[in-house]
């Protein structure tokens, strides 16, 4: 008998050492759930304007138009101007919530690709280079309509290298969007992320 009880309250006791780490657990988790949403609202108001996607554009922009880039400089694809000013535009879609107008946008782009250089890099013991690098520079113009303290005109420029043993029509088709993609990139942020 005596063996009997002492099991019931050892499984008793069991039953509540349970019953209490269930309720910590419970406990906790309320816990760390508030303490979080408190961080990130506290994060949120110190931030600003401040959104998931990095940018920092005042919520009274709405528009973005891009003006036709051209091609101010000997070299370089014929499609070159079109290529780039389709990525600003699908950019600036995909990673912002501005629609993109032909004209009269709350923000203005536009530009002229003033280099397409193909330069001789790393230079080897006999004098030969050891690479080649293909570096494209844009020229851009930025105008905030609604606040024109953000309106600049600064060049852009990146490059990609290739063996030296290959051609640039070998590498053009490869190397160019890549090139662009950063340019949009370091555009973008300096327009919209501020950076």
């Amino acid at each position: 008998m005596k063996s009997k009880f002492m099991m019931t309250e050892s499984a008793s006791a069991s039953e509540s050492t349970i019953d209490s780490s269930i309720y910590l657990t419970r406990w906790l988790k309320r816990v760390l759930l508030s303490f979080s949403l408190l961080l990130s609202s506290v994060v949120m108001q110190s931030c600003g304007i401040y959104s998931f996607t990095g940018t920092t554009l005042s919520p009274d922009i709405k528009t973005v138009t891009v003006n036709n880039f051209t091609l101010a400089t000997a070299g370089g694809p014929a499609n070159l101007p079109l290529t780039f000013n389709e990525k600003l535009k699908e950019y600036y879609q995909r990673y912002t919530n501005l629609k993109v107008l032909p004209s009269n946008g709350d923000l203005v782009l536009e530009g002229n690709i003033t280099g397409y250089d193909l330069l001789a890099v790393a230079p080897t013991a006999s004098d030969q280079a050891g690479v080649n690098r293909l570096q494209i520079t844009v020229l851009a113009r930025f105008y905030n309509n609604k606040d024109e303290s953000k309106n600049f005109e600064q060049s852009f420029s990146f490059y990609q290298d290739f063996p030296q043993n290959q051609t640039l029509s070998q590498n053009e088709s490869r190397l160019v969007p890549k090139i662009l993609d950063q340019i949009v990139l370091d555009i973008f942020n300096k327009t919209a992320a501020d950076w």
